[in-house]
């Protein structure tokens, strides 16, 4: 049936209901959280690759090695996270890694703008990264916590929103300030709002998890590797992820250094993606609640793998921004169903743990995909269309 303007009019309806009265006060304290959190990473991180590569002249590939390394030590600490929040509960993780994410963006500032050593900036970047992404699993956890199995799609999907909207102010902030600051400005900026996301949580954000396991077992961490369904998942989900992953580093570099569009429009670029996922992905996240979602998961990949296919033949600043357009419809098709599907399948009283054991295959990929994209910059340097049909 083709989609109407009625059944768009129908779809759009859903939102008579106030939201304030869809959702928990504690979801809103998250949306929030996630706002600030998103703008104050996407406002200064996607440009570390440019400044390290551009102002400082490090390889692609060396670039790619150090976001790698980040995140393996990320996939250590997701685990690590979502356990411990298990034993002592959300909020102390959430204080903890916010509070580590303003010291790094501090520290970045400072080394950045001193034009220190790149094994300090790197050093910095992997600590500060490592501890402070604890608290992703944190977060998804807390929400299966508050909402019923039911509505996990739809509420990943409004705070998802909440988190584009970060996305969609912050590289345009980031990109706005790096055509007439030096990149350490950026990282001073993000601090200053990292400050207000921990702020939130300290103030407002009340503990989801009473009932505390005291004793596990030391290895018990790893228990989740003999739950066959959901590893398959995982490994599955790596996949997607990884070719997700190449947003940050990879499309930073062929966009500006390949292309010829200025950082602002690469800014402008992630802005798209924001806007897209602010628009359309609470109501595509309530549509979808009701379908099987094997097949949405499908249907979000093969979105993904078009938009970053078309990239190969863009020729022009509208072209690329049609190309993020389809690929973020893979995104907003993609992510929130992932993260309901992992609510489903884990048990109560580990939430926090396979919420970080997931968060391990989405760290992998998003580090492991700007390392094999940094490779094949610097194998492909004249033409482009081999670097994203591989990819």
């Amino acid at each position: 049936m083709p989609f109407t303007g009625r059944r768009f009019s129908t779809l759009m309806s859903s939102f008579s209901q106030p939201l304030l009265e869809r959702f928990d006060t504690r979801i809103w304290v998250i949306a929030i959280l996630y706002l600030f959190t998103a703008a104050s990473f996407s406002l200064s991180l996607p440009f570390l690759a440019l400044y390290l590569y551009q102002d400082r002249g490090i390889s692609m590939t060396l670039v790619g090695i150090i976001i790698l390394i980040g995140g393996v030590f990320s996939a250590v600490t997701h685990i690590m996270g979502g356990d411990i929040s298990d034993r002592i509960g959300r909020r102390p993780i959430l204080l903890v890694a916010i509070g580590i994410r303003v010291l790094m963006y501090s520290g970045m500032a400072i080394l950045i703008g001193v034009s220190a050593p790149i094994w300090a900036i790197a050093l910095t970047y992997i600590v500060g990264q490592s501890v402070g992404m604890m608290a992703r699993p944190v977060l998804s956890a807390m929400v299966v916590d508050l909402v019923p199995r039911n509505r996990l799609i739809e509420t990943y999907g409004f705070l998802r929103v909440a988190l584009n909207l970060g996305w969609a102010v912050g590289p345009a902030i980031g990109g706005y300030l790096a055509t007439f600051l030096p990149y350490g400005w950026l990282f001073a900026v993000a601090a200053s709002v990292a400050i207000l996301g921990f702020l939130i949580v300290l103030l407002f954000l009340r503990e989801s998890f009473p009932k505390i396991t005291k004793k596990i077992k030391s290895l018990s961490i790893l228990s989740v590797v003999s739950d066959k369904t959901f590893l398959a998942f995982t490994g599955l989900s790596f996949l997607v992820i990884l070719v997700a992953g190449q947003m940050m580093s990879t499309l930073s570099i062929f966009t500006v250094d390949r292309m010829g569009f200025s950082t602002a429009q690469y800014g402008l670029l992630l802005t798209v993606n924001g806007l897209v996922v602010i628009l359309f992905q609470y109501p595509v996240a309530r549509k979808v609640s009701g379908m099987v979602k094997s097949r949405v998961l499908i249907v979000g990949s093969l979105f993904y793998a078009i938009g970053y296919l078309l990239f190969g033949w863009i020729g022009s600043f509208a072209l690329a921004i049609s190309a993020m357009v389809i690929l973020t419809v893979g995104e907003i098709t993609f992510s929130p169903v992932a993260l309901s599907v992992v609510g489903e399948l884990s048990p109560e009283k580990h939430r926090g743990r396979y919420m970080g054991f997931y968060e391990l295959s989405h760290t992998l990929g998003l580090t492991v995909g700007p390392l094999l994209g940094g490779l094949l910059l610097d194998f492909f340097l004249t033409d482009s269309r081999p670097i994203w049909g591989i990819i």
